[in-house]
């Protein structure tokens, strides 16, 4: 599946979905709120794969927050569409924050139709504040290279 779709690094992490009417704006194709939905779910998942859900986040008393969204709409997508949505980690400096990337492509012509950006901040579960990242994070969530056009 990821070796015929031209993703924007080797190899994000991906899931598919199928725009179905509940997807649907007043305008007939996807709302917006619902690519930030599976944007955040798609990270979730990501984050789990890569060895952190909320249980992990409860053991060490830190988790990640979105602390801002970079969305860019390419293309309208509508009911029937397929499309495989992927997530990266973009920026990781080992600090408070990181930066995760997100691309989805339409199955069908194989265009993308969204690239996007989160920060995410990490933050003591406890207080609320923002932490430095432990090392497991800097571990986990390693920044990912992004494919040279040439």
């Amino acid at each position: 599946m990821n070796q015929a779709l031209k993703w924007d690094i080797d190899a994000p992490f991906v899931q598919t979905r199928t725009v179905t009417d509940q997807h649907l704006d007043d305008f007939g194709h996807t709302n917006n709120v619902i690519y930030l939905g599976w944007l955040e779910q798609l990270a979730w998942a990501h984050s789990v794969e890569l060895g952190f859900g909320m249980a992990d986040f409860q053991r060490i008393g830190i988790g990640c927050v979105a602390r801002r969204h970079e969305l860019d709409y390419l293309a309208p997508t509508f009911v029937g569409e397929r499309l495989h949505l992927a997530t990266w980690i973009a920026e990781n400096d080992g600090r408070a924050d990181m930066w995760r990337a997100y691309q989805i492509i339409r199955a069908q012509d194989g265009r993308a139709v969204l690239r996007a950006r989160t920060q995410w901040i990490c933050v003591d579960l406890r207080t609320g504040r923002p932490r430095r990242q432990p090392p497991e994070f800097v571990t986990a969530y390693r920044a990912m290279s992004v494919v040279s056009s040439g």
